[in-house]
């Protein structure tokens, strides 16, 4: 039976299934932005048809074949495409059968558009970015947003890289058993940036349950890797507190507030065996570390019996790891339960300057003048935070704190 139609419905398909249709098409016409025009003109159709004849029951799939049938259209329009086009007809598995390609370790068409897009001939950033545009269907100023950079910088990044993969004639293909270590890097990172841009945004709680499907399918591809374990502990330790997150007027909840009650059992079990089975490995790394603080977290009964001694150390060992400002600012907020605000102050104006984009940099700063009593000089850090943010969950919870501090200085 059809779906009906409405706006919910036509979004959560394509939130849902776009990736999957620009990696399945990538496949079988071996070209990304064919691949693309040619799902976005199956989109276009779904939207012209969909609203008389209804959501077919298998969205997914006939997306793939409207898409591939309008694809093979405009190749046929042009002469340097026939190679293409004979490609595309002896590859078109059934959109309702599990692909039976062999070649390699990697059976997931999604996981296959990652590894392409993690060739290590493209810069870490433009990997992450690609991927996030094509895997999650994320728009350039979502992604944008996850990497503090302006949208035009994010734009030209993502155009040149798909320039690059097409003048490298870099395969979509799945790696080799002996390629996968250098590979592994570029595809955590993309997988943890579906998850943060998920877990940050409450309409994209899809994304980081994809980018947990994605980290699972990675622990399983490679188990002895204790920095895919690390990244899936990571992730199930995070996503378990989304039930406490929300208040029941639709706001956001901070860690401190939160009702540990009502965090998910189950994903905190998981996620803190997990964290055990990659530490007993003696190889840390930074996503392993990224767990281990957020098993001390999860432990703790409340914020008041944290061991934040434990945290600040293990912050230190995330910045000999991995550097980098966000790390250190991170580092300053736990210090300042072991150290004081003043002493957490200094770090956070050091890092002003290379922060100053960063929004919770500038409430992080309006904190710890608050408790030092420098209530005007916080309201202005509130007010820079503000203009430094779009997200509605981050305005609501600055303007509240704004409307608490006093105006004295």
């Amino acid at each position: 039976m059809s779906e009906p139609l409405s706006s919910v419905t036509i979004t959560r398909i394509v939130t849902e299934e776009y990736g999957r249709c620009v990696a399945t098409l990538t496949r079988v016409l071996g070209d990304i932005d064919l691949a693309e025009d040619a799902v976005q003109d199956a989109l276009t159709v779904a939207l012209s048809r969909w609203p008389a004849d209804g959501v077919p029951p298998n969205p997914g799939g006939w997306l793939v074949t409207t898409a591939r049938r309008r694809a093979l259209d405009r190749l046929r329009r042009d002469a340097v495409g026939r190679d293409k086009e004979a490609r595309a007809a002896r590859e078109e598995p059934p959109p309702d059968e599990p692909d039976q390609e062999e070649g390699g370790p990697v059976h997931d068409d999604r996981l296959r558009m990652i590894f392409t897009c993690c060739h290590p001939a493209l810069a870490l950033p433009a990997r992450v970015a690609l991927t996030l545009r094509l895997l999650g269907g994320l728009e350039t100023p979502e992604i944008a947003r996850a990497f503090l950079v302006p949208e035009a910088t994010m734009a030209q990044r993502i155009v040149r890289a798909k320039n690059k993969i097409r003048a490298a004639r870099i395969p979509y293909r799945v790696p080799h058993d002996a390629d996968l270590p250098d590979r592994v890097p570029g595809v955590l990172a993309v997988v943890y940036l579906v998850f943060t841009e998920g877990h940050a945004t409450a309409t994209r709680d899809d994304l980081a349950a994809e980018a947990i499907r994605l980290g699972r399918l990675l622990a399983e591809l490679m188990p002895d890797e204790p920095e895919v374990l690390g990244l899936l502990a990571l992730m199930l330790l995070t996503e378990a507190r989304r039930p406490a997150r929300t208040a029941a007027d639709g706001s956001r909840v901070l860690l401190a507030d939160q009702d540990r009650t009502r965090w998910d059992a189950d994903l905190v079990t998981e996620g803190l065996d997990l964290v055990r089975r990659c530490l007993r490995r003696g190889a840390p790394g930074p996503y392993q570390v990224q767990a281990a603080i957020n098993a001390v977290h999860t432990t703790a009964a409340d914020t008041a019996s944290t061991d934040w001694a434990q945290i600040v150390a293990l912050h230190d060992q995330l910045l000999a790891l991995a550097p980098s400002p966000t790390v250190a600012l991170n580092r300053a907020v736990a210090l300042a339960e072991t150290q004081g605000p003043a002493r957490a102050l200094t770090i956070v104006d050091e890092l002003a300057e290379r922060l100053d984009r960063y929004h919770l940099l500038h409430a992080v700063r309006a904190d710890l003048l608050a408790r030092l009593g420098r209530d005007g000089e916080a309201s202005a850090a509130l007010d820079a935070a503000l203009a430094r943010t779009d997200d509605p969950d981050d305005r609501a919870l600055l303007t509240a704190r704004r409307g608490t501090t006093g105006g004295g200085g």
